[in-house]
Parts: C-alpha cells; structure tokens; sequence
C-alpha cells in the first residue's frame, strides 16, 4: 500500500498516550489503508497475577481506543471502532473505521492527552470543588457513576490500602511482576515504571532495589525487619490521607466480559483526561478489587494459604465501604487531589514500534 496519510500517523502518535497497567502497553496497531486500522490486543494474565483473565488489559484497550477517538477528532475524523467477533479474548482485535470530514469539534480532552498521567506522590488535601465533582460524574454517565470517599471514610480507605500493599509486598507471585517492571535510575521509561515515579525517597529506593535483586532477601527482610513497613508508609499511606478522595467507578451492570471491560476503560480515560483538565492528578488503586475477585470466584493466586486468608479479611473491608452489591459493578478504584503532575513519568514506546502496515 501506498505510504500512510500523515494525519493517520498524527492519530497513532496522539493514541499510544493512552495509560496501561505497569506501562505494559499491550497492543500493536496494523494501518491497512488510509481510512482503516486493527488494534491489535493482548494481555499479561500468563505472568502477571493482577491481570485476571485479562481484564486489566482490557481496560487498558479501551483506554487506547477511547483516546484514538479523541485524537481522530483533531484531524477532522470520527472512528468507528468495534471488536472484531472472530477475535479471542487473549488476543482481541478492535476494528477502527475512519470516516472524514464528519468529526466535527475537536474533542475538548484532546489536548490533555499527553498531559495525563499517574502521580504516586502526596497531593493537596483541598476538598473537590462541587462543579468539578459533577463535571466528572457527567464524563462517564449515564453508564457509569462515581462513589467518593472523603472525610472519615478517606482515612478509612488510606488504612486500607495501607493494609493491602502489605498483601502486595508479600506475596511470592507478585515479585517477579515488580522485579520487572521497575527502570532502576530513571526518571523517564518508555516501557516500564522510572524508580523515581514510586513517590519513594532517594534511601528508600537504594534500599529496595538491592532488597529485589532475590526473592529471598525480599523474603528475609519482610519476616524478620518488616522491610514492607516503611514503603507502604511511603506509597500507601501517606498518599492514601494527601489527596481531596478516593473514588470508585461503578458501571450499572456486573462486568464479565472482554467488551464490558474495554467500555470502562474508554470511560475511565475521559474520566482521567477531565481530571487533568480540572487540574487534577491521579492514581490507581486496583489491587483491592483483583484480589477481591479471586476470592468471589473461588480462584487461585497463590500458594500460601496465610495469604489467601489475609486476603479475604481485606475484601471484607473493601466489600464494607462500598455500596451493598457494587463490588461486581466497581471496575476502578483510585485516588485524585489538586496538585503538580508527576516529574517523573512512564513515556511511551515511539509509535514506529507500534505499527505495523497491513500487506
């Protein structure tokens, strides 16, 4: 085929912004021709223990395809996107159609898209102005709503997650996941997490990148120096109490499925880019709800019964703050307050690396 419209590749370039879990970006995207491309999907769940069935992939994918949309609008197009049916749920394909000249207005979150991203650090504790509680719940109705967690019950969820990083800093299956997603003495990662993105100090990191050079020293120090202690302090609690809330995404219906996953991840990044647009940063905090599907499906994480129970005291907890019957609607849990974006961040591979052309 002849070589690319260059407002294709603009798209591309403005779409590979989209966040995935640990920056795995799990896709590749093939142009066939001048008006059409397939968005190649995978998924992490064959390593990586908080990708259950895949579903934190697919989030991610609609993420992506959410933010291609809205990058078609500045070249004057509008995407029709669908998911090919003959597709896998491990490998799903998403079929993206680009019609011109019927994209009308750029989208208004289309200049945020490279501006958005993950601030593990303390934020202003200001409480969230009224117009901008209600300008994000429009970003996501009527499929979706949000449930805050401010005052008390913020507190209430800091203790929380602080109790389940403990969780996520002891269990065996979930080292080789960190081991390997880190970029030890960066500041930037075009396709992992920058050490310095962590909202650790400078000595703590030291500390934790030789403790993670083996599974048994990470071990030693967890049993005998509660070496878990002074990172959740750093990544869990702290920024659990610095922030206006915590929210949770809650879809109207349980989701199950590949689509029902992809749909709120495409409504979870117009959430996040009008966060950034309110001049608010953000963090994700899934681990509560992943562990609290294992136990509500009756699936194995892990080989350490101690844990399990751990576990399942945790998603008593979580089961407790939310809404009765929402834990199988809330498909995103995170925290947002006013303050900077993050001088460290995850950066994205170049979209040459991304591409690749149909035959």
């Amino acid at each position: 085929m002849a070589a690319p419209p260059d407002s294709l590749i603009r798209i591309i370039d403005d779409a590979r912004w989209a966040p995935s879990g640990d920056n795995t970006q799990p896709w590749h995207i093939e142009i066939v021709d001048a008006h059409h491309l397939r968005v190649h999907g995978a998924d992490t769940r064959d390593h990586c223990v908080y990708d259950l069935d895949g579903h934190s992939s697919h989030l991610a994918h609609g993420a992506l395809i959410e933010t291609l949309a809205i990058a078609a609008t500045a070249q004057g197009a509008r995407a029709d996107i669908t998911r090919e049916p003959g597709s896998t749920d491990t490998h799903p394909v998403y079929r993206v159609v680009l019609e011109d000249g019927v994209g009308g207005n750029v989208d208004s979150l289309y200049e945020y898209i490279r501006l958005r991203s993950v601030q593990r650090r303390p934020l202003s504790t200001r409480k969230l102005e009224d117009a901008h509680r209600q300008t994000l719940h429009d970003a996501v109705a009527p499929h979706y709503k949000v449930i805050w967690f401010e005052g008390a019950e913020k507190r209430r969820m800091a203790a929380l997650m602080f109790a389940n990083a403990k969780l996520r800093l002891t269990l065996p299956e979930a080292y080789p996941v960190h081991r390997d997603i880190i970029d030890w003495n960066a500041r930037f990662s075009s396709d992992k997490v920058p050490d310095q993105a962590l909202g650790l100090d400078p000595g703590t990191l030291k500390l934790m990148r030789w403790v993670m050079g083996s599974w048994n020293r990470v071990r030693f120090f967890n049993t005998y120096l509660a070496g878990h202690l002074v990172p959740r302090l750093e990544m869990d609690w702290l920024p659990g109490l610095m922030c206006a809330a915590h929210f949770g995404l809650v879809a109207s219906r349980p989701a199950r499925s590949v689509d029902d996953y992809v749909a709120a991840g495409r409504a979870l990044q117009r959430f996040w880019l009008t966060a950034t647009r309110l001049g608010l940063q953000l963090q994700p905090e899934q681990t509560p709800l992943i562990f609290d599907r294992y136990l509500r499906q009756g699936r194995a994480f892990t080989t350490r019964p101690e844990l399990v129970a751990y576990a399942a005291n945790l998603a008593t907890r979580l089961r407790s703050r939310l809404p009765a019957g929402a834990a199988g609607h809330t498909v995103f849990l995170g925290r947002l307050g006013y303050g900077v974006a993050a001088s460290s961040r995850s950066l994205r591979l170049d979209a040459e690396r991304l591409i690749k052309t149909g035959t």
